[in-house]
């Protein structure tokens, strides 16, 4: 199975996010173990770092970064993309260009702690709870 992770879900794991920290580490573990492929949008790189440097540290927001892309896989944002994006019904924008993505990549499903800003989605969004019952029995 190939999904995308919104930026929020692995946020939960880089920074230790209680309650949602337990949900998410099961998903990356499952990237880890070979058993899920998942996206991330590269905006969602920028964010990380922007994110992890304001609550840590610039050498922890870059080893954040470098673990997210020695981990999951990387959806581009390029002009197709965001034209798809602005098509879309959502009023989110950066949610509706993580939407175009898993379109444009044919993922499987998009996994976020927030599924109200992806209601414009043509395939399921799960947060990372509903993801682990429904596809992967437990978290734990």
């Amino acid at each position: 199975m190939r999904v995308l992770l919104d930026t929020n879900v692995i946020l939960n794991v880089l920074l230790n996010r209680a309650p949602w920290v337990k949900a998410a580490s099961a998903i990356w573990q499952a990237v880890d173990d070979d058993s899920l492929t998942a996206y991330i949008v590269s905006c969602t790189l920028t964010n990380i770092d922007y994110i992890a440097r304001r609550l840590t540290n610039s050498e922890r927001a870059h080893t954040a970064v470098k673990l997210c892309l020695d981990t999951f896989e990387i959806c581009t944002v390029e002009q197709r993309t965001l034209i798809a994006a602005t098509a879309l019904a959502g009023h989110d924008f950066e949610d509706n260009v993580q939407i175009a993505c898993a379109m444009l990549y044919g993922l499987d499903a998009i996994i976020t702690r927030d599924t109200s800003g992806f209601q414009a989605a043509a395939m399921p969004v799960l947060t990372p709870d509903e993801f682990l019952k429904a596809h992967m029995l437990n978290n734990g």
